[in-house]
């Protein structure tokens, strides 16, 4: 066995040990991961007993969507939204395939930081299908938004939200500056980035930086609700358990961060006023929000502070928000993490997708409220 060989094995031991004695997602940070076929999406669905069931493999080798075909073998997120004409859109972020090494020292597989797919699909009740996948030359899913993958620079663009204005393509990114303390990271700032073509191509609007510092860093993980001509802004801190705060801008002008307002908590602020914002929860993790027409309110998904998924619900985008309902008890699921809300109504069932660390891929899951 040669050097190169015995370095390489033992970076995959390394890493297989890893995984399978965590317990709880770490971070998003792929190198907690390891991309060999055999251990990421491939052990089969979760089996829930409470109220959720796992229904479909969304992504992985094992996947009906043979995600590794573009070299997705590893993924998190799943942000879904509806691009204005009834196609839906997914971007996922930290996404591991096998290739030549990036930039980050001793990674060992391809790594890209937010990659796009496209679906039709609006009754999810035999699954998630993809019709398309942005690529690069070489037909491989590529990065939206490219990042330097270096630390204490940037380690990491990842998306957190998405939205369609006027048939326009709105992503919410955040630069993951360091990946810190288990389930909390540093960022350098949150931004959107925008498409009029369909999700294909992507160019960042530098004006919408949200700094992490003062009001802002409250805006540096997000999520998009449209109700009454605006689009109502979710944000936390970056990491897991954090107070959530909300923002509203009329959609035409959701490019524009002097346009935006704040709840304070009764009210809302004069534009632009972001330190004016007040908790609206608290221990929430990656966020999800949307108008449910079969209970009549308001719903949003999130991990609480023992890394169950649970479900709360407002009469309107403001709240006020219920007490924190169980859809998967963290001792079902220990690594599930990041909810998002499928965008088409359902009926009494609820759809969503989460990624399951373990397997480091995402899984669709249905409720039935």
């Amino acid at each position: 066995m040669n050097k190169s060989a015995s370095i390489l094995l033992s970076t995959v031991a390394g890493a297989t040990a890893l995984l399978l004695t965590a317990t709880t997602p770490a971070t998003a940070n792929p190198n907690a991961i390891n991309p060999i076929p055999v251990l990421n999406g491939t052990s089969g669905l979760p089996n829930l007993v409470g109220r959720s069931r796992a229904v479909f493999q969304v992504t992985g080798m094992a996947s009906p969507n043979n995600t590794q075909t573009y070299n997705v073998l590893g993924t998190d997120l799943g942000i879904m939204w509806d691009n204005g004409n009834g196609e839906m859109l997914t971007a996922f972020g930290d996404t591991a395939g096998l290739g030549f090494p990036n930039l980050l020292a001793g990674s060992m597989w391809a790594w890209r930081s937010n990659i796009l797919v496209r679906s039709h699909t609006q009754d999810p009740s035999n699954g998630i299908y993809f019709d398309s996948v942005v690529r690069d030359v070489v037909g491989q899913a590529r990065d939206l938004i490219p990042s330097p993958k270096i630390p204490f620079l940037e380690i990491s663009r990842i998306p957190t939200a998405g939205i369609s204005v006027n048939g326009v393509q709105y992503m919410s990114l955040m630069s993951v500056k360091t990946w810190d303390d288990v389930g909390q990271w540093t960022t350098n700032y949150s931004g959107l980035a925008v498409s009029g073509d369909n999700g294909e191509t992507w160019a960042e609007l530098p004006a919408t930086r949200r700094p992490n510092e003062g009001g802002n860093a409250n805006f540096q993980m997000n999520a998009f609700l449209k109700d009454g001509g605006f689009v109502y802004e979710y944000g936390t801190r970056p990491g897991r358990n954090h107070e959530a705060f909300v923002a509203r801008v009329p959609e035409n002008d959701i490019a524009d961060l002097g346009a935006y307002e704040y709840w304070d908590g009764g009210n809302w602020s004069r534009r632009g006023d972001v330190n004016a914002a007040a908790p609206i929860m608290w221990g929430v993790s990656e966020l999800s929000v949307m108008y449910n027409s079969y209970l009549g309110q308001f719903i949003s998904l999130t991990t609480d502070p023992f890394n169950s998924v649970v479900m709360r619900r407002s009469p309107s985008p403001t709240g006020p928000w219920s007490d924190p309902e169980v859809l998967i008890d963290t001792r079902e699921l220990p690594s599930a993490y990041a909810p998002s809300i499928f965008p088409y109504q359902t009926g009494r069932d609820l759809y969503f997708l989460t990624t399951v660390h373990s397997q480091y891929n995402v899984v669709l899951m249905r409720t039935t409220l």
